[in-house]
């Protein structure tokens, strides 16, 4: 065995060259790439040539292509041949036939020297036969593995060694998994905003390569020679995690020894420059557009290229012009910044050619671009406002590269505050795509912003601080973070001052850094989260942070503990929604997340679970299949239960494909509506931002400047010369034109190939919108000069309009080579074209009450929609291209399956979808694509419009049924609009007439006697109009008729009470089942009377007296729906309601126009009496197939107003009936639904609802008051103004309510509480604790009495409110006003004080307080919603927040509530005026002393306590329990200096103390 072991050592060592001796060696290698079944089209590249390796005496080994040949394939996999590329060749033959030379010893390639003629794409095809001779060879073993530089970088290499002493041949393999590399060589083209989703590969990765490598070496003395290398590598590709669908493409490579010679390799007499080694290196891979590899002719000069998109695209959009625009940008990015500035210049003047070269410019990805913007903005040959968004767009797309950023900074000089904002948002974006491709990314690409803060800070330049905060987030550098985390409460001097939405953005600004360094962003995100101390809405938006760290279990169960033990109802909500939310995460980055939460969610409550929404929540739903894709969506609003709108929203969607993952947008949106209201001067009303692949491209804030901007402009109604010009432009008629180009993707990644070459994967969209729009009006009689805007309602207005949009997309996904020299590939295009033209007449004439609209067909238009996609094989052999379908057509005809379906009816005028009935199979004879066509098509007649959707598919289906064989092949659909069969539409009108000239639009008369006939005559419409109108004056004598038969009807029916005749007057109903009996006898004799007294309330009668109201009353409204054709026949639809205001019946009928045609819907409604209403609906064949009823009255329900709605019906078409069934899922319906509603009072209804099988009763709550009762009593304060009413009724739902009952207190947030009330101390019982006070409502015991005064100061205004002897008497502003009652503020302020019950009711709403009530004993106060959160005293702030309630005015929550309620006290100055309070609050010190941490210690009171004044002694004292602060024993803070600031420091233990309640002076008091 060791002698075995030491013959192998001896045999294989690695290859060598002996100097002076030229190797021949036959070379062959290719390239191709598609799908991996045969019979499908593939597209590659291969090279045959010899090959020459010689070693001189410099020890550089030299390597020559010897009559290289390049061939190029485009064809059906295996049966077409490889295809000569004549021109390729003798382009690249000059390079090819330049020898290289490299360091080479021991088996390992060192440094690769060539001249600088040779391309790096000749280059890198000599690395790949390099590649072969890389061996790292071990003597003593024949199995083992390491990392191994080869063409694609370091990748794990495995190694087998073979011996075949006998034929003296050593076999050597060694394998590569190409997804296991320390150093993988790759380009990525826009893919910096993906984030690599390790957990989502785990299973399987979308891109997958191994390559092979198989040796026959021959041993010779101290070197091994090869004699045969045979190389196979394949990368497999697929979006989606299907087993064995993936596209492919392949390598091989073959290098046969043919024979040793002296022929010496000659190297040029050129300066050989070392090119790198052996590792692949990129030029222009990715900058190569789809457009080089479909082009089919020399490229054209740009000023054509633009004519011709200027030119093509004006009335629509030509159906290349994306493609056209893709070729536009490669030549821009092709032309040196020199070429582009003369183009500039050659074009600025015309607005049409400047408007595509803007749009172009921005998506050649170079700095140039930035450069570009920079220097015609410098030169005020570009507005501000045209420079947005080009500068935008060429910020997201331009590489980021120090050229780029030093432009940049150059933009740092503008001052325009809309450009900054871009500029600086987009600098932060190239910080981060630099650093994204340069991991040494230095700290100084973020310096400035860094010192900027600290500077702006020092200024208080907030909006700054902000802005740069927005940067750096953008940016996400690590230098970053202590500067940002400076800014947070805790971790900077001055934190503590800024303002909340600085420390808000300042922790959104952490997040992106989180993404590189999580543990540290988590510790800072954490520790905010854990202080109390700091505002609910910033803990809240560091828990989303968290959140989105993803972390781990620890501190998931970290953050379920301290909900435990938060006092904070809003984050407790916040955190135990996102928790739960995210318990069903199937996104397998987050998987540890869920699992965390689901551990977590079992610590906390369920009943948080259970929480309104007015509590902050968070919504997180995600969907992840097994194929790779997936997608989040999640929302959080964070409230402060001081709205109903939250004061912060966002919004966010999240895509997973391919094994990573992007934030395709985020929307956070912020509202003080409730603060504005409140203080409408101290912060922005509104902010939002806008965050796009998770980099933010703007945001905007309006504040009360913007407001009282746009208010005041408002308010100029548009003055009489603006007015004018406008008019005179639309009379003269004006056209305008648009067109967008967009690049909307650009995304690739391009991997080297053993070959030699680059394998791409890329995505191309590019799109072009255009709009035409011409417009001419007319206004007769023409306004005078000096018109007001309001007088063209009074004029005859004629518009004419026509409007054209359109769009075309092209999508480009390209698999395979796409260098300069050297494209085959396999593509996948996909184009979608839609166009919608419209064109329209219309006039108004207010004053005739006329309004038509006229819709005319437009010429030459019929596809409105059309879109193909097609995969094909593409080879290039330098202009030659050759194009081969994926999917093999096949000639000679085939049987197809189609399904083609035309089918009108003219029976029937009304749409119809046209379904599929012709199914014609296509019989297989062979296993192979099929081709499949389907056309639909529907169909108006009476409009004569006739519209077709066809698609036709032939693809890979037939070798497996999933969806990425279906996609490969052609597809294709349209859509479109032509002409029904018949005679020819000139228009589709739509003409509406009110008023008295109703009669004249009229074109089928339906009479009594069910006659129609058509009127065409203007004669005969006047005669209609006599008959019509003037018919009223007979009105006696047909009530006289009408009266006899509706008595003989009533008396007929008298012995079978009719059920549609209940409850004529207001019905009490019983909260049980009605008596029959009682209803039928009140039914019938109300009946009875109704019909003999005429007074027109049985609905019965009156349709048996004109079923038609044609024949009596003349209509109201006509409505005219209808086809114009070329032979004047009717077609259409006609609307006409009747009004008959004696009967109190209403009539619409709507019939179809043509001729012969007795369909109609036929619609009556009647008052019966002014609490009952009715209505029947019939339609059909002179509406006798189908009727339904319907009753709505109103009555008494248990004592409460309700009303009733009934639905009936006698008959119903079968579908509409069987849907009832099955809903109901009964086998036989009950014909009626019966709802009513029960005002229980002003905010709650009961709902009671019957149906065939179910029967429910519910007590409702409204979201507001409806004006009934006391509501209705308050609106009356606001007279006629309506807004006001709706704004009182909405408010008044969400006001916050505090009731006060002696000593008891229930307060805002609704925590029931008791106290004993000091004597003659006023209290403050609710306050306006906003700089701008707007309210205060203050009481006052006197003990001896027991009585109470309440004071309530609402703006300058007192007013007091104290016990009588009978009642309770008002003082305003110290005047009576007890008889004049209501009262309502002479200035109008919307302040009103009445009388309720046996009390005092204030009601002022716009103060923020909805109203004030005292009768003696109680006080109830309730405030507007807007106040939550904003009002203090003892009824707390309404923030909702009950475990934060007993908050005093030093902002320390008390642990006891007597010792809460005195301190808001207003303690009194003098002791002389025994009238007045006798106390005051104070600090106290314990009688005791006590030893804290093991030293005796002295403690004094952090809460006040009431004591009586120097010189007063107690009467009455109680006890409450409170905090106290302690100090060494032998400390000096007894001084009074010190004790003033004793509240402000921490509680060191909870003690009792004395509090006094009533006080007794001295004569001597001072």
């Amino acid at each position: 065995m060791k002698v075995l072991v030491l013959a192998l050592a001896v045999a294989i060592v690695a290859p060598e060259f002996n100097p002076g001796q030229t190797y021949v060696y036959k070379y062959e290698g290719s390239l191709l790439g598609g799908l991996p079944e045969e019979g499908l089209a593939r597209a590659g590249v291969k090279i045959k040539s010899k090959v020459l390796i010689r070693r001189e005496a410099d020890n550089f080994i030299r390597l020559k292509f010897e009559s290289p040949e390049i061939f190029e394939y485009s064809g059906i996999w295996p049966k077409d041949a490889f295809m000569p590329a004549t021109k390729l060749t003798s382009a690249l033959s000059a390079q090819l036939l330049t020898p290289i030379k490299f360091e080479y010893a021991n088996g390992v390639v060192g440094k690769v020297y060539a001249p600088a003629a040779v391309s790096e794409t000749v280059v890198n095809l000599y690395r790949g036969i390099l590649d072969i001779f890389q061996m790292n060879i071990k003597k003593t073993q024949n199995v083992y593995d390491l990392q191994e530089l080869g063409v694609q970088g370091v990748c794990k290499t495995q190694y087998t060694v073979r011996d075949d002493s006998k034929a003296e041949r050593i076999y050597l393999t060694k394998s590569k998994d190409l997804n296991m590399c320390q150093e993988q060589i790759m380009k990525d083209l826009s893919l910096e905003y993906a984030e690599k989703c390790v957990e989502c590969e785990a299973v399987t990765k979308t891109l997958k390569g191994a390559s092979s490598f198989n040796y026959v070496l021959k041993p010779e003395t101290n070197s091994a020679k090869i004699l045969q290398a045979t190389v196979r590598e394949i990368f497999e590709f697929s979006l989606f995690n299907i087993m064995n669908q993936a596209a492919q493409m392949e390598s091989k490579l073959n290098l046969t020894f043919v024979e040793l010679n002296n022929t010496p390799v000659e190297l040029l007499r050129a300066e050989y420059l070392e090119r790198g080694s052996l590792q692949y290196k990129f030029s222009n891979e990715l900058q190569q557009t789809p457009f080089q590899l479909l082009k089919r002719e020399d490229t054209r000069q740009i000023e054509d290229l633009l004519n011709h998109l200027v030119t093509s695209n004006i009335a629509k959009v030509h159906e290349e012009a994306p493609l056209k625009f893709l070729q536009l940008i490669q030549m821009l990015r092709e032309a040196k910044y020199e070429q582009i500035l003369a183009l500039w210049n050659q074009y600025k003047d015309k607005q049409d050619y400047r408007h595509w070269i803007l749009s172009a410019i921005p998506s050649i990805r170079q700095h140039n671009s930035l450069r570009f913007f920079k220097d015609k903005y410098l030169a005020n040959e570009i507005s501000a406002a045209a420079l947005v968004g080009p500068l935008m767009v060429s910020i997201q797309w331009v590489k980021a590269s120090p050229e780029s950023l030093r432009v940049a900074e150059v933009y740092s000089i503008i001052w325009e505050p809309i450009l900054r904002t871009a500029i600086r948002l987009g600098y932060g974006t190239l910080v981060r795509k630099y650093c994204q491709e340069n991991p040494a990314c230095p700290a100084e690409l973020v310096k400035p912003a860094n010192d900027g803060l600290t500077e702006f800070v020092e200024r208080r330049e907030y909006d700054e601080v902000i802005s740069l905060l927005k940067l750096l987030g953008n940016a996400a550098h690590p230098a970053s973070r202590k500067s940002i985390q400076k800014l947070l409460p805790g971790f900077g001097n001055a934190a503590a001052n800024l303002p909340l939405k600085v420390h808000i953005e300042a922790l959104l600004a952490l997040k992106n850094i989180a993404k590189k360094e999580p543990k540290l962003v988590q510790e800072t995100a954490m520790q905010v989260f854990m202080d109390r101390d700091l505002h609910p809405e910033l803990r809240m938006v560091a828990a989303m942070v968290l959140f989105e760290t993803k972390l781990p279990m620890g501190l998931v169960i970290s953050l379920a503990d301290s909900i435990v033990k938060e006092r904070q109802m809003q984050i407790s909500s916040f955190v135990y929604s996102y928790m739960k939310s995210m318990t069903k995460s199937s996104a397998p980055d987050y998987a540890s997340v869920a699992a965390a939460c689901n551990v977590a969610i079992r610590i906390l409550s369920p009943r948080l679970e259970r929480l309104s929404y007015r509590y902050s929540r968070a919504l997180y739903f995600d969907s992840y299949n097994p194929w790779m894709i997936g997608a989040s969506a999640s929302a959080y609003y964070i409230n402060d239960v001081a709205s109903v709108l939250p004061k912060t929203i966002v919004a966010k969607a999240r895509t997973y494909l391919a094994g990573a993952s992007t934030d395709i947008v985020e929307l956070p949106h912020s509202y003080e509506l409730s603060q504005w209201r409140a203080e409408p001067s101290s912060q922005p009303l509104a902010s939002v931002s806008v965050k796009i692949l998770g980099q933010e491209v703007g945001f905007a804030s309006l504040d009360k400047t913007i407001v009282d901007q746009v208010m005041e402009f408002s308010k100029i109604v548009a003055s009489q010369t603006d007015g004018k010009k406008i008019l005179e432009a639309l009379e003269s008629g004006f056209s305008r034109h648009f067109v967008q180009p967009l690049l909307i993707a650009e995304i690739g990644r391009a991997l080297p190939t053993a070959f030699g070459l680059p394998m791409e994967l890329s995505l191309y969209t590019a799109a072009v919108a255009s709009a035409s729009l011409e417009l001419q009006a007319g206004v007769s009689p023409r306004p005078a000069d000096n018109f007001h805007v309001s007088q063209l309602l009074m004029s005859d207005i004629n518009v004419r309009a026509a409007f054209m949009p359109s769009v075309s997309a092209h999508t480009y996904a390209v698999m395979g080579v796409n260098t300069a020299f050297i494209k085959a590939a396999v593509v996948a295009k996909a184009n979608a074209y839609t166009i919608t033209p419209a064109k329209i007449e219309s006039r108004l004439d207010m004053i005739k009450g006329n309004f038509k609209l006229q819709l005319l067909p437009v010429q030459g238009i019929d596809k409105i929609a059309f879109g193909q996609l097609e995969t094909f094989a593409v080879a290039k052999d330098m202009e030659d291209i050759r194009i081969t379908p994926l999917v093999p057509v096949e000639t000679g005809s085939r049987a197809s399956r189609e399904r083609s379906i035309s089918r009108s009816s003219s029976q029937s005028a009304s749409s119809e979808i046209l379904p599929a009935e012709h199914d014609h199979r296509m019989q297989e004879e062979k296993l192979g694509p099929k081709d499949f066509t389907r056309k639909m098509c529907a169909q108006s007649l009476t409009y004569g419009i006739k519209a077709c959707a066809q698609v036709q598919s032939r693809n890979a289906s037939y070798i497996s049924s999933s969806p990425f064989y279906a996609l490969v092949g052609k597809h294709a659909f349209e859509i479109t609009v032509s002409p029904a069969v018949g005679p020819a539409i000139e228009r589709i009108e739509i003409d509406v007439q009110v008023g008295e000239k109703a009669a004249e639009k009229i074109i089928k008369v339906i009479h009594s006697n069910e006659e129609e006939e058509i009127l065409e005559d203007k004669n005969v419409l006047m005669k209609l109009k006599k008959i019509l109108v003037p018919g009223l004056k007979n009105n006696t004598s047909s009530s006289s008729s009408s009266s006899s038969s509706s008595s003989s009807s009533s008396s007929s029916s008298s012995k079978k009470p009719n059920k549609m005749l209940e409850f004529m007057g207001i019905q009490t109903w019983t909260s049980g089942r009605q008596s029959s009996n009682s209803s039928s006898s009140s039914s019938s004799s109300s009946q009875s009377s109704s019909s003999s007294s005429m007074s027109k309330l049985s609905f019965i009668p009156l349709h048996f007296q004109a079923k038609y109201l044609a024949n009596s009353v003349a209509p109201s409204m006509t409505v005219l729906v209808r086809a114009i054709r070329t032979d004047h026949k009717m077609q259409g639809y006609q609307i006409v309601a009747y009004v008959d205001k004696v009967s109190n019946r209403v009539q619409v009928i709507l019939a179809n126009l043509t001729e012969d045609n007795q369909w109609r819907v036929c619609a009556d409604g009647v008052i019966l009496s002014k609490h009952k209403l009715m209505a029947k609906v019939a339609w059909g064949i002179e509406c006798k197939q189908y009727k339904t009823e319907v009753i709505a009255e109103t009555g008494i329900f248990d004592q409460k107003l309700a009303a009733r709605l009934k639905f009936a019906w006698d008959k119903i078409p079968k579908g509409l009936e069987q849907s009832i069934k099955r809903m109901e899922k009964v086998k036989s319906v009950s014909k009626q639904i019966k709802v009513m509603v029960a005002i229980v009072s002003d905010n709650t209804l009961n709902v009671n609802l019957q149906t065939p099988k179910v029967a429910l009763s519910k007590i409702v709550k409204l979201p507001f008051y409806l004006p009934y009762g006391e509501t209705a009593a308050e609106l009356e304060m606001y007279q006629d103004n309506w807004g006001n009413k709706i704004s009182h009724i909405l408010t008044k739902a969400a006001a916050a309510e505090c009731i006060v009952r002696n000593d008891d207190v229930t307060s805002f947030n609704r925590k029931s509480f008791s106290h004993e009330k000091p004597h003659l101390c006023g209290q403050i019982l609710a306050q306006d604790c906003t700089p701008d006070v707007k309210f205060i409502v203050l009481e006052r015991k006197d003990q001896a009495t027991e009585q109470r005064e309440i004071t309530v100061k609402i703006s300058d205004i007192l007013i007091e409110i104290y016990p009588k002897s009978v009642g309770v008497g008002v003082r305003i502003n110290g005047k009576e006003i007890d008889t004049s009652l209501p009262y309502h503020h002479e200035q109008g302020f919307f302040i009103e004080i009445k009388s309720k019950e046996q009390g005092i009711i204030i009601l002022a709403p716009k103060f923020g307080l909805q109203e004030v009530f005292y009768d003696g004993s109680t006080v109830k106060i309730k405030v507007v919603d807007w106040m939550r959160g904003l009002t203090c005293g003892l009824c707390g702030r309404a923030d909702g927040e009950p475990k934060q309630e007993f908050r005093t005015p030093s902002k320390r929550v008390s642990v006891d509530s007597t010792s809460y309620a005195h301190s808001w006290v207003l303690g009194g100055e003098s002791c002389r005026d025994a009238s007045q309070c006798l106390m005051k609050l104070e600090s106290v010190k314990l009688e005791k002393q006590v030893n804290l941490e093991g030293q005796n210690s002295k403690c004094y009171s952090v809460d006040r306590v009431l004591r009586c004044l120097p010189g007063c002694m107690p009467v009455r004292t109680t006890s409450v329990r409170i905090g106290f602060h302690c100090v060494p024993a032998d400390s000096h803070m007894n001084q009074a200096d010190s004790l003033s600031s004793i509240h402000e420091k921490s509680s060191d233990l909870i003690e009792s103390a004395e509090a006094h309640l009533a006080c007794r002076c001295t004569a001597q008091c001072s």
